[in-house]
């Protein structure tokens, strides 16, 4: 029974003690202040847990399509994807190196997510990333499928491919 008494003291001490240094203004909430260890660990995990729990839509059966491939690269650019997260021959914007986690380089996550999850993400945005929500921004189901369609492919999209799904359509006369 002691020994039940001091683990439930610890467990005060330590709730007390943690809410003391956030609520007290000891946590930096600055982009330039890096996250202790378990804050970082908790985010990456709360993050995914979520992710998990939430994304249930399923794609549309001609995600693999190339035309949908290439409208998905033209959504990528138009809606400014590009800024944060860069793409193939595009560098990111200089601003993005300011944000806090850093955005991901998408090539190098895409294969860890299902269509379903990315959909997820980019329709609702991540909270405290500076990922915005599309949906919220007017983007359609459609156009983030498209967009799906494209991140699945990018880990082997050239640049040059890239350039000429993204270039602006030649107006006529």
């Amino acid at each position: 029974m002691r020994i039940l008494a001091v683990i439930g003291a610890l467990a005060v001490l330590v709730a007390v003690s943690a809410a003391l240094f956030f609520f007290g203004g000891f946590y930096s909430v600055g982009g330039t202040a890096e996250d202790p260890a378990i804050v970082h660990w908790a985010l990456i995990h709360v993050r995914t847990a979520s992710i998990v729990r939430h994304a249930h839509d399923q794609p549309p059966a001609n995600l693999n399509d190339p035309a949908n491939v290439q409208a998905g690269a033209r959504e990528f650019a138009e809606h400014g994807c590009a800024n944060c997260h860069g793409a193939p021959g595009v560098n990111w914007a200089k601003f993005s190196e300011g944000l806090h986690p850093d955005p991901p380089d998408l090539k190098d996550v895409v294969d860890e997510l299902t269509p379903s999850q990315l959909f997820w993400v980019i329709k609702n945005g991540i909270n405290m990333t500076g990922m915005p929500s599309f949906a919220l921004a007017g983007a359609k189901d459609e156009e983030i499928w498209l967009m799906v369609a494209f991140l699945k492919k990018l880990p082997s999209v050239s640049e040059a491919d890239f350039k000429a799904w993204t270039k602006p359509p030649l107006a006529s006369p």
